[in-house]
C-alpha cells in the first residue's frame, strides 16, 4: 500500500501527464493543427495589411485603440527600429530559412510529436515570418501599421506579433517537454536520482 506521499505524488504526475500543455500529438494531428493556426494567422495578417493599404501612408486612420495603439500606415525596408534599411531582399530569404530550419526541426528531428505550446508557437512563427516575407518578395517593404502610444516602439504588425509570441510559446514549450523527458527518464530510472 503507498504511503500518502506516494499518492499525492502519483497523483500529480497524472494531472502534469493529462495536462493538455504537456501531452504530445500524433505527426497527423500535429501537422493538422500547425497548418490551421499557420493558415489563420496568415490570413488575419494579409487581410489586416490589405486594410491597413487602402490608407495613407504615414497618417494615422485609427486613433485610441483600447488607449494603447493607433493605426498608422508604414512601410518598412528593415526590421525593427529600421535596422538593415533597405535589405528588404536579404530579410525576406533570412525569413524563408528560419521558416525552413523550424519546420526541419519540428517535422524531421522531432517527428511531429510536439506538445501544444510547441505547435502553436512555430505554426505562429511560420506564419508572420511567411506574412512579413510575401510583403518583402512582393512590395519592396513590409506593411505596419500598429502603433503604439503609451510608449516608444517601432511600429508592428499582425505577423511580428505572431513571430513574438511564437518565440516565447515555442520556448515553452520546449522546456515543459524537456523537463517531461527528465521526469520520464527518472522515472524509468529512479535508481539513479
Amino acid at each position: 500500500v503507498p504511503t500518502h506521499s506516494t499518492q499525492s505524488d502519483l497523483q500529480r504526475n497524472k494531472l502534469n501527464k493529462d495536462c493538455f500543455l504537456r501531452q504530445n500529438f500524433d505527426k497527423k494531428t500535429a501537422i493538422v493543427y500547425f497548418c490551421a493556426i499557420a493558415v489563420a494567422w496568415l490570413a488575419i495578417d494579409r487581410v489586416t495589411k490589405l486594410v491597413a493599404e487602402t490608407n495613407v501612408l504615414g497618417q494615422v486612420f485609427r486613433n485610441n485603440v483600447f488607449g494603447l495603439f493607433e493605426f498608422k500606415l508604414a512601410h518598412n525596408t528593415g526590421a525593427a527600429w529600421s535596422i538593415f534599411s533597405n535589405s528588404t531582399l536579404a530579410l525576406g530569404v533570412f525569413s524563408l530559412v528560419v521558416c525552413a530550419l523550424l519546420l526541419a526541426y519540428l517535422f524531421v528531428y522531432k517527428k511531429g510529436s510536439a506538445n501544444l505550446l510547441e505547435l502553436c508557437g512555430s505554426a505562429l512563427v511560420f506564419a508572420g515570418g511567411i506574412g512579413n516575407a510575401i510583403d518583402r518578395f512582393a512590395l519592396g517593404y513590409v506593411v505596419d501599421f500598429i502603433n503604439t502610444t503609451f510608449m516608444s516602439f517601432p511600429v508592428f504588425n499582425v505577423a511580428d506579433i505572431g513571430v513574438t509570441c511564437g518565440v516565447v510559446l515555442f520556448l515553452a514549450g520546449t522546456f515543459i517537454s524537456l523537463a517531461e523527458s527528465e521526469n520520464t527518464e527518472s522515472e524509468d530510472n529512479p535508481n539513479d536520482a
